[in-house]
């Protein structure tokens, strides 16, 4: 049996049955990862003497019935910008190298109450700036289903280690598609939650209006599994929403019958990808086959939420970021006469280029003048994008479309040409622009073996409706291993 190769919640189950150990478990990951890692660079720290210390923690207290979740014992890596306490998290930036936080994030309490062991802490974009995960102080990662290709990102890493099965599920960030478009790239699933459903206490922030953190796992179940384990009211979090219906598994039944599905025409006008454009309509056939009500409509505003979304979050960073001068922790320029040299220095020092970028576009959107003709008349687009998501779901469950206009480009094709790869967020921007849920499941590869990801968006708190449409899709079709976790020469020992 290989054991990455399993799901978490199929883990668990053997673990729970006694089949397999924690520590069987933590092993294989750990292996997984040293042969893997000089391929696809998941990982900014991996924490083998926590995760195996942990390990033995977490099956005596399996072993004495106080664990019997259903993620209890399953390895986990965390996003670079998700703080734990006494391990290091760098946002993948050299401003944060030496950064060990004295507290850990609300939805990582959440899950090692649910008796989840860390490996480690993935690679992403810096201070999630970026969407292919080329932008990290550390080195890029590297897509595992063709290493020259990137995985998209910001949570590259975390997508990355799933796909190339370094670890059985991953928590990533999405700012403005950030687990999303990267899970599509790396052949995973990925869920954006609603805004305010899993607590952002913890989570280093870039845009506080768009932030959320959410699952990224090998199937549908998986995520939904781990969506209900981090979801909490939380009263550190001034954005945290009180929440009922938090039973995200209950969705997980395969019917679709009389469920209406939108399909934007917006989504599939100029720029998109043929093979991209035939899959996602392939899957929308498949689940009209099961009984879904599918037909296109004119969403409107499209075009207008990238200019709305960098406007917008570009403030937010601007803000942010401030706090990052060399004083309080962090990086500080060696050099320096005077404390504003020493704040200019570490800063231009301790930031990459797209960071620099986005706290001077950031600074320009809210100085004197600007102010009322940039960021303002953002804020009023962002809300004329809800106010159409609305008018939508009105008449549907679900939206459906591409999460991204093409496979995972080549490494460095991007970076040369930043407009480009702003536009590359523009089918999932307008969700976090509104507050609303997101999926990436995938629905095949193109021509050059890379996969392709299928977007599912609901109205807000409906996280069911896109869990259910996902699930009921990904029951017509087998999961795809990549081809480095298949790699012969990457195979763990079998235990």
């Amino acid at each position: 049996m290989n054991l990455t190769s399993l799901t978490a919640v199929e883990l668990a189950k053997k673990i729970k049955a006694k089949e397999v150990t924690v520590i069987e478990a933590t092993e294989a990951a750990l292996l997984a990862i040293e042969k893997r890692e000089k391929d696809v660079h998941c990982f900014v720290t991996v924490d083998e003497e926590g995760a195996r210390k942990r390990a033995k923690e977490v099956q005596e207290r399996v072993d004495n019935g106080k664990l019997t979740g259903p993620l209890a014992g399953v390895p986990v890596a965390l996003k670079d910008n998700l703080c734990t306490k006494d391990l290091l998290t760098t946002c993948s930036s050299k401003m944060l190298n030496n950064f060990v936080p004295t507290y850990t994030a609300q939805a990582v309490e959440n899950l090692e109450a649910a008796g989840a062991v860390i490996l480690g802490k993935t690679n992403m974009d810096e201070f999630a700036m970026g969407s292919t995960t080329e932008t990290s102080a550390y080195g890029v990662t590297r897509n595992p289903w063709n290493i020259n290709h990137v995985p998209g990102g910001s949570s590259g890493g975390s997508c990355a280690a799933v796909a190339a099965e370094e670890c059985f599920y991953a928590l990533g960030s999405d700012t403005g598609g950030s687990i999303r478009q990267p899970s599509s790239f790396c052949g995973v699933v990925g869920i954006k939650p609603t805004y305010g459903t899993v607590s952002r206490y913890g989570l280093i922030a870039y845009g506080s209006s768009l932030d959320q953190i959410g699952p990224i796992a090998k199937d549908v179940t998986d995520c939904a599994t781990v969506l209900e384990v981090i979801s909490s009211y939380d009263k550190k979090d001034s954005t945290s929403v009180k929440r009922e219906d938090t039973d995200f598994t209950a969705a997980l039944v395969d019917d679709v019958k009389g469920m209406r599905i939108g399909i934007p025409r917006d989504y599939f006008g100029e720029g998109l990808d043929a093979e991209v454009k035939t899959a996602i309509l392939d899957a929308a056939k498949k689940l009209e086959e099961k009984g879904a009500v599918v037909e296109e409509f004119d969403l409107s505003l499209v075009e207008y939420a990238i200019p709305a979304y960098y406007v917008i979050a570009s403030a937010e960073a601007s803000s942010n970021l401030a706090r990052f001068d060399g004083v309080k922790y962090g990086y500080r320029t060696e050099g320096f006469e005077g404390l504003h040299n020493m704040y200019k220095k570490t800063r231009s020092e301790g930031f990459g280029a797209e960071v620099k970028r986005r706290i001077m576009l950031g600074s320009f959107v809210l100085s004197s003048g600007y102010y009322d003709a940039y960021y303002l008349k953002a804020l009023r687009t962002k809300a004329l994008i809800k106010q159409a998501f609305d008018r939508a779901f009105e008449k549907y469950d679900v939206i459906l479309g591409p999460a991204a206009p093409t496979t995972a480009p080549k490494l460095g094709e991007s970076l040369s040409d930043p407009i480009k790869m702003y536009l590359g967020d523009i089918y999932t921007i307008s969700v976090n622009l509104a507050g609303l849920p997101g999926i990436t499941v995938p629905c095949g590869v193109d021509s050059k073996g890379l996969p392709i990801g299928m977007q599912l968006i609901g109205d807000c708190f409906k996280e069911k409706n896109i869990i259910k449409a996902a699930y009921a899709f990904e029951c017509t079709r087998d999961y795809r291993h990549c081809p480095l976790a298949l790699d012969s020469d990457a195979q763990q020992e079998r235990v």
